[in-house]
């Protein structure tokens, strides 16, 4: 057994804790308990840290941080920094390649809207002709395949001013002979169904579909279900003005 006190077999002073001597001075005063179960609890805690301070060397280790205590491990950190961006600025490239972009048209003029155009479509009259579309305007387009327009194309011949064409189409010339005046009606074929297409129009069901277009060539009112010359009269009767 060891001596307590400074090794040369005194005891130590009065009044002061007995503890080890002959120990670096910054450790303080080491007391010995009588019984070790008391050094229970600081043990776990000692083991504890030393457990954390040794994975955190282990970590440091691999990743090639400062601190490590093998300066002879090769460090990963930089690789391991590289490889990350890389990979971030591969992935944005991608993300950026991939992602819809949404098409921005020209803004319209305030308090002037885009005009739709007349569409490039090539119709067939009763003569076997090919008549352009954009070569007729102004023009009443009457779309009568699947209808019994006959009455309506006699109306909208009737209040459409002069100079403006009046066109029944259907996937043959339409017979209109007898039902309006044969002045202003021209009747033309749309084999393909072309100009319905163009104008986005639904499937024929049972009722005309009206498009106006101004001498311009745009696009001056599109309905879809037409009954009755009324639900476009003022349209009509403003264009070729």
């Amino acid at each position: 057994m060891g001596t307590l006190g400074g090794g040369n077999g005194e005891r130590p002073h009065d009044g002061q804790p007995e503890g080890l001597s002959g120990l670096p001075p910054e450790w303080g005063i080491i007391v010995v308990p009588d019984d070790p179960a008391e050094l229970a609890t600081e043990a776990d805690e000692i083991r504890r840290e030393l457990r954390h301070e040794a994975r955190q060397r282990r970590w440091r280790r691999r990743l090639g941080l400062p601190g490590t205590l093998d300066p002879d491990q090769p460090s990963i950190g930089l690789p391991l920094l590289i490889m990350t961006i890389a990979i971030v600025a591969t992935l944005t490239s991608l993300f950026a390649a991939t992602w819809p972009r949404q098409q921005h048209s020209p803004p319209a003029a305030k308090g002037r809207p885009v005009a739709t155009p007349v569409p490039d479509v090539t119709l067939i009259d009763g003569a076997g002709q090919a008549v352009e579309l954009r070569s007729v305007v102004p023009a009443v387009v009457v779309l009568v395949d699947g209808c019994a327009c006959a009455r309506l194309v006699a109306d909208v011949a009737a209040s459409a001013r002069p100079g403006v064409a009046v066109l029944p189409v259907d996937s043959a010339v339409p017979e209109t002979s007898g039902t309006a005046p044969a002045g202003p009606v021209r009747p033309l074929a749309d084999p393909n169904g072309e100009l319905r297409r163009a104008l986005g129009l639904p499937t024929p069901s049972g009722t005309a579909s009206v498009a106006l277009f101004a001498r311009g060539g745009e696009l001056v009112k599109l309905v879809p279900s037409v009954h009755a010359v009324d639900e476009f009269r003022t349209e009509l009767a403003a264009l070729g003005a």
